[in-house]
């Protein structure tokens, strides 16, 4: 596929981002730090999202099918969640995080468990759709040898 025509796809995967509500300015502000002297600061960071995000998600899971459950400790991994999506834009993750977080604090597994389910759910959606514009973006790159 012709660079152009990469590029069309991959503008119109991330308008679709921002239009499903899954990515918020706080993205573009993302964008708009990456130049020619980090070419691949988004890459990187959403890289480092996905996989924070993956390795608190396990965690969450863990904690909360304990027999006797920290809400604090759990509480904390929702916060460093919710701070990483709120980093780099993850709007729907971010505003699940605060509705998991009010579970927390009302001690209660059962909201919690059922936050965690939608969480995921949406940290995986995005999780996707961010992996498919990186490869746009990879094939993008590709078509510009490099001298």
């Amino acid at each position: 596929m012709a660079a152009a025509a990469l590029t069309s796809h991959l503008n119109a995967l991330v308008n679709n981002m921002f239009a499903m509500g899954l990515l918020d300015d706080q993205f573009q502000q993302l964008q708009m730090l990456q130049d020619s002297t980090a070419p691949d600061f988004v890459s990187e960071v959403v890289t480092l999202f996905c996989d924070d995000g993956e390795r608190i998600i396990c965690e969450l899971s863990r904690q909360l099918e304990k027999p006797n459950v920290d809400f604090d400790r759990v509480d904390s991994y929702v916060h460093q969640l919710k701070g990483s999506s709120a980093s780099v834009g993850a709007q729907k993750v971010k505003n699940t995080c605060i509705q998991f977080r009010e579970f927390c604090q009302q001690r209660s597994r059962d909201g919690c468990l059922k936050t965690l389910d939608l969480v995921r759910t949406e940290f995986y959606d995005l999780r996707n759709k961010f992996q498919a514009m990186l490869q746009l973006e990879q094939q993008i790159q590709a078509c510009y040898p490099k001298h």
